[in-house]
């Protein structure tokens, strides 16, 4: 192809990409041409290499280097705000976002741990009011994993592979499906999110109260401690997060109801952000540190009070500095 030929077929392009640029570097972009920009200077790069490849004059070649540096430049930039903003989310907004959102954090955590409490509570005076939450079937799973003459603790035989990175897998799915399930339900009007929350609730404490109950405490207690103060906070955040999206259903106020909706999935979505990071590091924890026999129980009840002191400070002080998030 001549030259005169390829620079009238691409110029365009490259004055469209000249002018976003120039946007990008005085902060002045709109983002629905950012989102085109990945593909134009992917665009620009391969028409550079061709223009090169051809041998064509340094009057088309040089420009295009210049279009090639510049977009290079504001491509790496960009994913080192991405980086900042993503460290900012986990050092400030996300703490600062579940304090302004308080009321749905409340009530959220005083259904899911006061049901929890409660149930452990009545479950370990009255034994046999386990069955009538948990089955049988997953009553004899539960003390089998806690056994304390197990070799592993907190895996069940039946699941296989004790490999710890598929159990850490295991448990991000697993986690994942509840906080997302306690979340998502929470569009029946919030029915949804405190019916689970309400569930969980008594699955997990009827669970601790019948294992408390037949001496397997110490067992059962040193494992969950550890990962317990991420898993936990992020079921009841993921609560909270539903409970947001019910709210605005049921009272939008002067808004459309779908109005109000959508202004609540803004913040309901970043709450689960955060709520994902939460369960994630409590996978790693109970995959690489909770199953480990190899450490007293004391150390576990230590290591445990201090993440559970590191959690409720970080979402009490964490980013107090700075302004509420919208």
């Amino acid at each position: 192809m001549k030259q005169s030929l390829f620079e009238s077929r691409h110029q365009p392009d490259w004055q469209r990409f000249a002018e976003l640029l120039d946007a990008l570097e005085h902060g002045k972009a709109e983002s629905k041409a950012c989102e085109a920009f990945a593909s134009d200077y992917r665009r620009i790069c391969q028409q550079l290499a061709l223009a090169q490849e051809r041998g064509y004059s340094s009057h088309l070649v040089d420009p295009l280097q210049h279009l090639a540096m510049r977009g290079h430049q504001q491509l790496y930039r960009h994913r080192s705000q991405l980086g900042a903003h993503l460290l900012s989310f986990v050092l400030a907004d996300f703490p600062r976002l579940v304090r302004t959102q308080w009321r749905f954090v409340l009530v959220a955590s005083l259904l899911f741990f006061g049901s929890l409490i409660g149930i452990g509570l009545l479950v370990y005076f009255f034994p046999d009011l386990v069955y009538s939450v948990v089955s049988p079937a997953q009553v004899t799973e539960m003390e089998s994993m806690y056994d304390p003459t197990a070799r592993r603790i907190g895996e069940a035989a039946t699941r296989g592979s004790s490999e710890d990175w598929m159990m850490f897998g295991y448990y991000i799915m697993h986690n994942i499906g509840i906080a997302f399930q306690t979340f998502a339900t929470g569009l029946l009007f919030g029915v949804g999110s405190l019916f689970f929350l309400f569930f969980n609730g008594l699955m997990i404490g009827a669970v601790a109260g019948h294992l408390s109950g037949i001496g397997y405490g110490q067992t059962f207690w040193s494992f969950v401690i550890g990962h317990g103060a991420f898993e936990l906070s992020a079921i009841a955040l993921a609560g909270a997060a539903g409970l947001k999206l019910g709210w605005a259903l049921l009272a939008p106020g002067p808004l459309p109801r779908s109005e109000a909706l959508r202004l609540a999935a803004k913040v309901s979505v970043r709450l689960m952000c955060g709520v994902m990071l939460f369960l994630l590091i409590a996978a790693f924890i109970e995959a690489y540190w909770s199953s480990m026999t190899s450490f007293q129980p004391l150390t576990k009840y230590l290591v445990g009070a201090c993440l559970w002191g590191l959690v409720g400070a970080y979402l009490i002080f964490a980013g107090r500095s700075g302004h509420a998030p919208d």
